[in-house]
């Protein structure tokens, strides 16, 4: 089956610039153990609109996805130094509900249409866990800023989501207007 993986730029996702067309992304809504998230961020721009703002949690630098039905779906991005020190003191505490909510997109510049299009998002808020590699929690936090934007000072946050047993929609699309929707998750019948 093939995968959805994207590089993501994150100067362009943080200093939109009309004239570049790298891919960008961003997650916009973050629910951690019942614990929101803050969408601090706020000089992002939509790509598909540039004059409007998006307030994001995280500005993307890679997303990942096998396309499998019950696959975790992997983001690593930028953060604020706010968030930084929220999550730093959850891992650190007793992080006991692992429950995730999340809301993303990913766009990419289609040169034939010429415009930026949504190349993968969920149809609604996800409703995911925290992934585990072995018996870890699939989540890291860099101690140390990071460099492709030196202002508003920034951490690297990776993080891997499992689907809660529900069936969702992921939609990925591979030029404007040419969506395909995936299924993320399984119902369990009681």
């Amino acid at each position: 089956m093939p995968s959805f993986d994207r590089n993501l730029d994150v100067y362009q996702g943080f200093n939109f610039k009309k004239d570049k067309q790298d891919a960008v992304g961003f997650v916009t809504k973050l629910s951690i153990g019942g614990t929101d998230i803050k969408a601090d961020l706020t000089t992002c721009k939509d790509p598909t609109s540039p004059s409007d703002a998006i307030k994001a949690v995280m500005v993307l630098a890679d997303f990942g996805w096998a396309t499998g039905v019950t696959d975790p779906i992997n983001f690593t991005g930028r953060i604020s130094v706010d968030n930084k020190q929220i999550l730093a003191g959850m891992l650190l505490g007793t992080l006991t509900n692992t429950e995730v909510k999340m809301e993303y997109a990913v766009y990419e510049y289609d040169p034939q249409a010429k415009k930026y299009f949504k190349c993968s998002f969920a149809n609604e808020t996800m409703e995911a866990l925290l992934g585990k590699s072995g018996s870890e929690l699939n989540i890291f936090l860099s101690d140390d800023p990071a460099s492709e934007v030196q202002s508003p000072i920034n951490y690297g946050l990776s993080i891997g989501v499992t689907p809660q047993e529900k069936e969702q929609s992921i939609t990925l699309a591979t030029g404007d207007q040419q969506n395909i929707v995936k299924s993320w998750g399984l119902t369990v019948q009681a």
